[in-house]
């Protein structure tokens, strides 16, 4: 059994698919692993460091040559996976919906496609989970750039000149990103208040000592709604979030913004009108912003100014914290893998739970339910 671990070619991508520790680990259940040269730098790991723990470090070429399992971070470009052999396994965040002709040419390929981000939120999968381990640091990363573009303090401080306030944190979306920026924002002394549309996040929100701010007039989801995601509201609830959202942004100091739809576009969370609102100095994150955005005008990358309000458009954060979310990604990954390791068969066997609901391609064809769905 043969495990390969592509260097990243999308742009600005930083992060690597195994570590040190989690190649050493494969290595302890019989696998032999391949790493192709330069693939861990972007997250300070030397050629040097993956030598050390007994793997191979090679050209791509060699790297995927005769290869049974092909990891990345993001999916790779059919063009760059010349030489795989049909029936190897591609496991990465292969963003089904947003690149279903990059699915569509894997299977062309042959190649059996698992998209970790279709791990099912059940509790044996928690540790598998690339979406939660990936989201915690772009809800803290967010806060700390928000920070940097506030241009002023956090915390209440009281002087010998006078008081400076304490910041006004909003948080919208309290999935794993809106907790730990909660959480985060709290830590660094700012006043933060946070809405959902789901009620069971009323406590979570209590529990880290900010302030719910929730429509009582139209009932939201009851408990996590589908899969612990939010699902699209009725037009009722949004006009009511809407008025909800303008009485209390016009008095917030920074909005982080971190509500998705799986496979669908981002719901609008914030209207020119409301921005308008702001006082000027103010900051907003949208996290949704590569997928349609949260935030009327915000553009993935890039920090626009409208009326005299800072929009920083989200682009690929984890990536910015490139050690830290590869750790956790190569964990999940490796915790993945090994949770279904056959030692009779020297390589993993899915179960059809888990199995049914990440593969997108076998046998040279699509098969995901989901995106055929879609």
């Amino acid at each position: 059994m043969k495990i390969a671990v592509l260097r990243e070619t999308t742009a600005g991508e930083r992060r690597v698919a195994a570590t040190p520790e989690t190649i050493k680990k494969f290595i302890s259940l019989g696998a032999t692993v391949a790493v192709e040269t330069g693939a861990g730098e972007g997250a300070s790991i030397s050629d040097a460091d993956y030598a050390a723990v007994g793997a191979t470090v090679a050209p791509r070429a060699q790297t995927i040559a005769d290869s049974d399992i092909l990891l990345g971070v993001q999916g790779p470009s059919p063009d760059s996976l010349a030489g795989a052999k049909s029936g190897a396994w591609l496991v990465a965040g292969l963003n089904p919906f947003g690149e279903r002709a990059r699915v569509d040419a894997y299977a062309a390929m042959g190649l059996e496609a698992l998209a970790m981000e279709f791990m099912p939120r059940i509790t044996r999968a928690q540790s598998m989970d690339i979406l939660s381990s990936q989201a915690n640091l772009a809800g803290y990363k967010a806060v700390i750039e928000s920070a940097n573009a506030y241009g002023r303090a956090f915390p209440m401080m009281m002087t010998a000149a006078g008081t400076v306030n304490a910041a006004k944190c909003f948080v919208m979306g309290v999935g794993v990103a809106g907790l730990q920026a909660i959480a985060t924002a709290r830590r660094m002394g700012a006043q933060v208040s946070a809405t959902d549309v789901r009620s069971a996040t009323r406590e979570q929100i209590l529990s880290l000592g900010a302030k719910p701010i929730f429509v009582e007039s139209v009932a939201g989801i009851e408990g996590e709604g589908a899969g612990g995601y939010a699902t699209e509201m009725s037009d009722e609830y949004k006009a009511a979030q809407a008025e909800l959202v303008s009485s209390h942004i016009a008095k917030q100091d920074i909005v982080i913004t971190t509500a998705l739809i799986p496979g669908r576009p981002a719901p609008r969370l914030i209207s020119d009108a409301q921005i308008a609102s702001m006082r000027a100095g103010s900051v907003i994150f949208d996290l949704a912003a590569e997928s349609g955005g949260n935030v009327e005008g915000s553009v993935p990358g890039k920090t626009v100014v409208k009326h005299g309000v800072k929009i920083i458009g989200a682009q690929n954060v984890p990536s910015t914290l490139a050690a830290d979310t590869s750790a956790l990604f190569s964990r999940n990954l490796y915790n993945f893998l090994s949770a279904f390791w056959d030692k009779e068969a020297g390589k993993p066997v899915l179960d059809e739970e888990i199995g049914t609901a990440i593969r997108l391609t076998q046998g040279g064809k699509v098969i995901n339910e989901r995106l055929l769905a879609s």
